[in-house]
C-alpha cells in the first residue's frame, strides 16, 4: 500500500491533529513507541516512514486522545478499510495500551 503526496500530507496533517488532541508531548508519545526524536519526526511526517510505524503510531495516538477523555480526528487514508489491506502486504504491530 502506497499513499500519494496529496494521502500523505492528509495523513500527517491527522497523526498531528490528533496527538495534540493527546494532551501529552511529542517525545513521550514516541518514546512510548521507542521512537527516537529523528524516527518520530519522520513518522508524524508519513512521507520516507516505514509503513509499520505510521500505523503503530496512528493506533497509539488514537488510544491516548480517547484515554484523555476526547473523540480521535478520524482518518482519511488510515482506515479500517485499509488497515484489512496493509496487512496482506507487512505484519501490523500492536500499540502499547493505556490503562
Amino acid at each position: 500500500m502506497s499513499l500519494n503526496a496529496e494521502e500523505r500530507a492528509r495523513t500527517a496533517a491527522e497523526l498531528r491533529a490528533n496527538l495534540e488532541l493527546t494532551g501529552v508531548d511529542a517525545e513521550r508519545a514516541g518514546a512510548e513507541l521507542g521512537f527516537g526524536g529523528g524516527q518520530l519526526a519522520q513518522v508524524l511526517g508519513v512521507a520516507g516512514a516505514d509503513p509499520e510505524d505510521v500505523w503503530l503510531l496512528r493506533d497509539h495516538l488514537e488510544d491516548l486522545v480517547r484515554a484523555a477523555g476526547r473523540e480521535p480526528v478520524p482518518y482519511t487514508v488510515l482506515t479500517e478499510e485499509a488497515r484489512a489491506a496493509a496487512e496482506r502486504w507487512f505484519p501490523l504491530r500492536k500499540a502499547p495500551r493505556r490503562a
